[in-house]
């Protein structure tokens, strides 16, 4: 029976690397996702058949109301709201990796010797660890939810209060070890765990909401070397090799996403990457003028006089759940024999990949989809660039003004098409709270009104 549980932790195991391989491309990101049902349902399978396991009752009902939550919340969350989720989620492996730490802590153990040192750190990691990402989650969910402040919460002498934080840990790690199992070792696992609790809490509030695409992928990777560390207490391989794939991918995402943001990746990990002189940016402080503004009429006749077209779709898309309008409207101008072509940049939307996952749900052509860094330097041959619920992301200040919050972040830079149309519900700044200069550039025009109704009637408006 060790044997077939073996092999079918293997089989998993290869499953989840598949699922990851799938998940890095638009057109093989189904094919992932199936690979990822297969791999997780061989693994609970295998495990419920181990010989460890006898409360099947607790189990079944343990997962009964599980499927019942995650169904009801698969149905009820919107796109818009998926980061939150995943966010929650993300809180959930930490809370699991803190209960089963100080369950195997509590258990009693027959070790002694390098095999009870070397148990005990791997109870002391899976807690630290998960205990960070547990309070870390819960800050970022209530962030991207408007349940706090988005505005980063710079304490004096923050980055000394980390460093204290986490070499007290350490301190209390080599005295935990030394304790063995008996004496005041309860106690320093409890300091320890509220310390994390909060190293999780100050890392994350001390980031601005506008990185917080970023901080959501730092979790996710947390969260698998949580399960990591949990996988070698328990001795599970397949939960070792997950939380290493989990943890190892979350972390080259937050490489790209911090390379695409101009962020430094260290700071990420040390919660420092908000605004470091405690200032915070000022919607208010921003260029004066007054923009130029198009109706639905007149932006219908200068798509149909452009040839080649970029549209770069924001959050404000996927809050009016425009992507279906858009979709049609690119058909539409493509049918016109137009070369129309999407702009994504990598932290558009508050999760990795959130407009991909949109277009593609409308059906948008995997191909015409491309990076910020494919297409930048087409905009000065671009007849018009149509933005549609995009705002920190095509800021020019981040460009061409060195003391903007965000000044060194690379963006979609529609202001050298020939003529840029930027649709928003307002004048209002970003999530950044940055203004923004685009909206008064000379080639550029505005258009006020939800995208998904604007975007219908502009093709209402547009020749047939």
């Amino acid at each position: 029976m060790t044997g077939m549980i073996t092999m079918a932790y293997l089989l998993a195991a290869i499953m989840f690397i598949l699922s990851l391989s799938g998940l890095s491309s638009q057109e093989t990101a189904k094919r992932g996702n199936y690979y990822g049902i297969a791999g997780m349902t061989i693994a609970i399978v295998a495990t419920i058949a181990s010989s460890m396991v006898h409360a099947y009752g607790l189990i079944a009902l343990a997962m009964g109301i599980g499927a019942v939550i995650g169904l009801f919340l698969a149905k009820r969350v919107e796109m818009t709201s998926m980061p939150e989720l995943v966010a929650m989620l993300h809180s959930f492996v930490g809370l699991a990796a803190v209960l089963i730490g100080w369950g195997g802590y509590l258990e009693a153990s027959a070790l002694m010797g390098t095999e009870l040192v070397i148990h005990n750190i791997e109870i002391y990691l899976g807690i630290f660890i998960g205990a960070v990402t547990l309070s870390g989650s819960l800050v970022a969910f209530a962030k991207l939810k408007g349940l706090v402040s988005g505005s980063p919460l710079t304490l004096p002498g923050r980055h000394w209060m980390n460093g204290a934080a986490i070499l007290i840990s350490v301190i209390l790690l080599v005295m935990f070890v030394k304790a063995g199992h008996g004496g005041s070792t309860a106690t320093m696992l409890m300091i320890m765990t509220l310390i994390s609790l909060a190293l999780g809490v100050h890392l994350v509030a001390a980031i601005g909401g506008a990185d917080m695409p970023v901080v959501v992928s730092m979790l996710n990777s947390y969260s698998g070397w949580a399960a990591a560390a949990t996988g070698f207490m328990l001795g599970n391989d397949l939960l070792i090799v997950t939380g290493a794939l989990v943890g190892s991918s979350g972390a080259i995402l937050s490489l790209i996403m911090c390379r695409g943001m101009n962020r430094s990746f260290i700071s990420v990990i040390m919660g420092g990457f908000g605004t470091d002189s405690g200032a915070v940016a000022d919607s208010d402080d921003g260029p004066q003028g007054d923009p130029l503004f198009l109706s639905h009429q007149e932006v219908a006749e200068e798509l149909e006089d452009a040839d080649s077209i970029i549209i770069v779709p924001g959050y404000g898309m996927a809050v009016a759940h425009a992507q279906q309008a858009v979709s049609e409207l690119t058909e539409t101008l493509r049918k016109k024999g137009k070369t129309v072509r999407f702009g994504i940049h990598p932290v558009a939307g508050r999760l990795p990949g959130h407009m991909n996952v949109l277009l593609a749900e409308a059906n948008v052509p995997y191909d015409i989809v491309l990076e910020m860094d494919e297409l930048n330097d087409d905009f000065p041959t671009t007849d018009m660039a149509l933005v549609i619920g995009a705002n920190d992301t095509v800021n020019p200040d981040a460009v061409e003004k060195p003391s903007s919050p965000i000044a060194g972040m690379p963006v979609l830079e529609v202001w050298k098409a020939k003529r840029c149309v930027v649709m928003k519900r307002s004048m209002a700044s970003g999530y950044a709270g940055v203004a923004n200069p685009l909206f008064f550039k000379e080639n550029s025009r505005m258009l006020f009104g939800d995208a998904k109704d604007s975007v219908q009637e502009i093709l209402k408006n547009l020749p047939k």
